[in-house]
């Protein structure tokens, strides 16, 4: 039948829509429709071609999802479908949605053949294995399934997330994509924003983000014995770890910390007491570093989950599936053997892996920033208000500019200072980037509020909706707080970072 007749044939038959080229039956589902029957029965929508109006209030999703599926009936012969489906592992064709060196045309000195072949491996790998897991986790609290951490392990992510190191030696890395002496900082900022890219932030980190910042401590610091038994329990996905550090107490203020441990009168083990807050990962953790005030100072400990260890669940803004907890120690003995480092010498296995997590956080947050600006893009650009596209306002454009600018300047920044640790050895990025990384953690988190704010007012009521059109917006707008005190708060940073320029002024300068 010619497209013409199929068309008419649609419009006789009132409960038949045309939606990008597809034709659906909604007799049997019209008064199931969540929005009310009325919205298929418009004289506009019913019988009609309805691809605008559905695309105006619908995400595409909506059409692949089995119960909607089975509604269409057929198709328009002789059109192509112009909305296609999202492709797995495919780059996106929406402007400044990817970073430049992933865009068409673009080049970049930082990335070899290698990088970009794992960004590929990693793009599929995260939506067909990560992506449902994360949003179904958000939704429900619960941690993340076990069977993604076990996959995880099978390429060694959970490895590589620590990023280069002597712990990557003699494993295959991702099928062999990159061997463990090749592997270096922009590798590690190809799986983070890679797996940033979800849109779920509590479950971005309750995969195993205490791990990030949990296990480097005992990588580092722990005895032999320790580091043997523990690191490839946690690498392997067997296990999980936390930092317990922050307290009700006592956040930013390291030295203000109350949990205290005590050694016994032989000299064999620690008696732990106090109590840690805000943990991430704390209420599925096996293991639990943390920071404790002792006789000759501050001294780290790595303390198994065991008698006297008691965690419980902390509803923050984001979901439960990060493990976010509360933490207490009631006289909890644990073996000297667990210290950490020198006694009294805690601050140092602390401050050593800060910037790694801090620069971490940065990757997170360039890449998360994308999304929002995509995310503006398409609805911008498919939402139409008196009568033309929502992008048509200046107002709009103004913000959406904004978005891109603050983007591309983050991801700018964060490849220099990615640079610069490949080429420096670790003892001369303390010295040398612990300012930068904490200006650039401080601006990114800013910036990002910016975004998230402006993102609301494009999307007006459904970015403030946990579902349909607007939920990464809403997602990102609650959620976006945390960036801003994880790792440090804004202004401690942005303190940090000029005073680490004071120290360096020379003597002799003078206007």
């Amino acid at each position: 039948m010619p497209t013409d007749e199929r068309r008419m044939v649609c419009v006789a038959y009132n409960q038949w829509v045309i939606i990008d080229t597809k034709v659906y039956n909604l007799s049997r589902f019209k008064d199931l429709h969540p929005g009310g029957v009325s919205v298929l029965l418009d004289p506009e929508i019913a019988g009609q071609d309805a691809t605008e109006a559905f695309f105006g209030l619908h995400r595409h999703e909506v059409l692949l999802r089995p119960q909607y599926k089975r509604l269409q009936i057929g198709v328009i012969d002789g059109e192509e479908e112009q909305i296609k489906p999202p492709q797995v592992g495919a780059l996106s064709k929406v402007p400044y949605a990817e970073p430049a060196w992933l865009s068409e045309g673009y080049h970049s000195p930082y990335y070899k053949k290698s990088h970009r072949e794992l960004q590929k491996a990693m793009r599929k790998f995260v939506d067909e294995v990560i992506y449902e897991d994360g949003q179904a986790r958000e939704a429900d609290g619960k941690r993340p399934s076990q069977h993604v951490i076990d996959k995880m392990a099978e390429v060694e992510l959970h490895a590589m997330r620590m990023g280069p190191g002597k712990h990557l030696k003699g494993r295959t890395l991702f099928n062999g994509i990159v061997t463990p002496e090749e592997f270096d900082y922009f590798h590690e900022l190809v799986i983070t924003q890679e797996l940033t890219r979800i849109g779920a932030r509590g479950y971005g980190d309750g995969l195993l983000g205490g791990k990030v910042i949990g296990l480097p401590p005992v990588l580092n610091f722990g005895r032999p014995e320790i580091r043997d038994k523990v690191v490839p329990e946690v690498l392997s996905g067997k296990k999980f770890i936390c930092l317990a550090i922050s307290e009700a107490h006592a956040g930013s203020d390291v030295f203000g910390l109350q949990t205290s441990a005590t050694k016994t009168e032989d000299g064999k083990y620690w008696i732990v007491n106090g109590a840690k807050k805000w943990i991430t990962n704390g209420t599925f953790a096996d293991y639990f570093t943390t920071g404790c005030k002792t006789d000759n100072g501050f001294t780290v400990l790595l303390i198994p989950r065991g008698e006297g260890v008691e965690t419980k669940p902390i509803k923050t803004a984001y979901s439960s599936t990060a493990g976010t907890a509360y933490i207490t120690y009631d006289n909890v003995k644990v073996p000297v053997e667990n210290t950490l480092g020198e006694e009294g010498a805690g601050i140092y296995v602390m401050l050593s892996n800060f910037n790694h997590e801090r620069w971490v956080m940065c990757c997170s947050s360039a890449r998360v920033q994308r999304l929002i600006v995509e995310e503006c893009l398409k609805w911008a650009s498919q939402r139409k208000v008196f009568g033309k596209p929502l992008i048509g306002q200046a107002v709009v454009r103004a913000k959406i500019a904004g978005m891109i600018q603050r983007a591309e300047a983050i991801q700018a920044w964060l490849e220099h200072i990615t640079y610069q640790m490949c080429n420096m050895a670790y003892k001369e990025q303390a010295q040398k980037l612990a300012g930068p990384i904490a200006f650039l953690k401080s601006f990114s988190t800013q910036s990002a509020r910016q975004t998230a704010q402006d993102a609301v007012q494009i999307f007006g009521g459904r970015g403030i909706t946990q579902s349909g059109m607007g939920k990464f917006i809403e997602h990102y707008h609650r959620t976006v707080p945390f960036d801003a005190l994880l790792g440090g708060a804004e202004d401690v940073l942005a303190d940090l970072g000029v005073r680490q320029a004071v120290r360096s002024m020379p003597k002799d300068a003078r206007l």
